[in-house]
């Protein structure tokens, strides 16, 4: 219909894109797509606005709050560890209690002491409509102008108004003596400092909960996927995990001494990676490093308005860079290497995510806390795995696992 790409999967591409060349390209038409859920957030801006958005949040993601083991992430992974003889579903309680300053406790749902409430888990469910929705107006491209939607329209401005009660709630309290005496840290809270903006303040909420939502729920799911059919690999992390803490929780310290923990995790954004396809726009005429010329070894000429479209999934993959077996899932790898620019699962230069340690910790902690309650991880999917992908890559038939415990039965 009339739009043109180019393809590339060349790491030096790669780095000229997202770094050397940054100021050459933005991300063009998808702002608009995703503006009517996320406004002018980070993910949805570029030039002073961006810059704002990122000068904004950076400091939140500091070490001290990332590391808050217990209040970050163990109330929700407890909660997750209760429900999955139920069902196992993902969930985004975590991201939005250290947001926000309250869960949607989706983990809450259904139980008879729970006092989540309707509204909260219809948000979780709009969020996730409006994001479908979302990528379909990406790949509409132009014709999106043509494209209607009740459910994704209602969607998006539902989960907009969640989010700008929890912000107008907040600024209305910030100065009582009970939000003053809170000691728990909240992102909603330190961005207040900053501004008092309701949209701008949902806004960002909203994009870093796309990112915290998605990044950990996609990561963990494969993750325990591939455990379950992995027996050898499931055998060597147990090994490392267990003997080290002797049944205590852990500490940010104990993840981070978890080398083949760390592999496993990297492998799966590796072979998975959450954001598997990506685009960029060039703002002016500029130049790719390599793709022009009779061999495609010289500078290729990209005109102002070109799209380039960089596949991490297909990156992440090349024999080059990670050995004539990158198609096999194998943690071992990571042993030593350094894969530069062919390995992006949180994009690079300055658009470099902001959030990855706080994703990567949660990750960890919620495999160890997991791998302590349950004894056996049991595959109920004999299907190989089938990608399914929205504006981030998932199991296409979910994750079909059975988890049980000696110690329960």
């Amino acid at each position: 219909m009339g739009r043109s790409m180019i393809e590339t999967i060349d790491p030096v591409n790669i780095q000229a894109v997202l770094a050397h060349q940054f100021e050459d390209f933005d991300l063009g038409s998808r702002n608009d797509c995703m503006r009517p859920l996320l406004g002018e957030g980070i993910f949805a801006s570029d030039g002073p606005v961006w810059e704002h958005s990122r000068a904004l949040l950076r400091p939140n993601f500091v070490r001290a709050q990332v590391s808050d083991m217990n209040n970050v992430y163990e109330k929700h992974v407890s909660r997750l560890i209760r429900k999955i003889p139920v069902d196992g579903s993902t969930t985004i309680d975590s991201a939005t209690e250290f947001l926000f300053g309250k869960s949607v406790d989706t983990l809450l749902a259904n139980e008879s002491n729970s006092t989540a409430n309707s509204t909260s888990n219809a948000f979780a469910q709009d969020f996730q409509i409006s994001q479908a929705g979302i990528l379909l107006r990406i790949r509409l491209g132009g014709l999106k102008a043509f494209y209607r939607d009740k459910a994704f329209t209602k969607a998006t401005e539902d989960s907009r108004e969640y989010c700008m009660g929890i912000v107008r709630e907040a600024l209305a309290n910030r100065d009582s003596p009970k939000s003053s005496s809170d000691q728990s840290y909240v992102f909603l809270h330190e961005l207040m400092k900053q501004s008092q903006d309701e949209k701008m303040l949902a806004d960002q909420l909203l994009n870093l909960l796309l990112a915290g939502r998605d990044s950990t729920a996609g990561l963990l799911s494969i993750l325990f996927l591939t455990l379950a059919k992995r027996q050898d690999i499931l055998l060597k992390l147990r090994e490392e995990v267990l003997p080290k803490l002797d049944g205590r929780k852990p500490s940010f310290e104990d993840l981070k001494s978890m080398t083949y923990l760390t592999w496993c995790l990297k492998e799966t954004l590796r072979v998975y990676p959450i954001v598997p396809i990506n685009v960029r726009v060039a703002n002016k005429n500029t130049t790719l490093p390599t793709g022009g010329g009779p061999n495609g070894n010289l500078p290729l000429f990209i005109p102002k308005g070109q799209e380039v479209m960089y596949s991490s999934f297909s990156i992440h993959r090349l024999p080059e860079v990670f050995g004539e077996d990158a198609e096999e899932f194998r943690p071992e790898r990571w042993e030593g290497l350094k894969p530069g620019w062919a390995y992006t699962p949180f994009s690079g230069g300055p658009r470099i995510c902001l959030g990855q340690q706080f994703a990567m910790t949660e990750a960890a902690y919620t495999t160890v806390r997991i791998l302590q309650e349950f004894d056996h991880i049991e595959s109920r999917d004999p299907e190989p795995f089938k990608e399914n992908v929205t504006l981030t890559l998932a199991s296409q038939n979910g994750t079909k696992v059975a988890l049980t415990s000696s110690q329960k039965q």
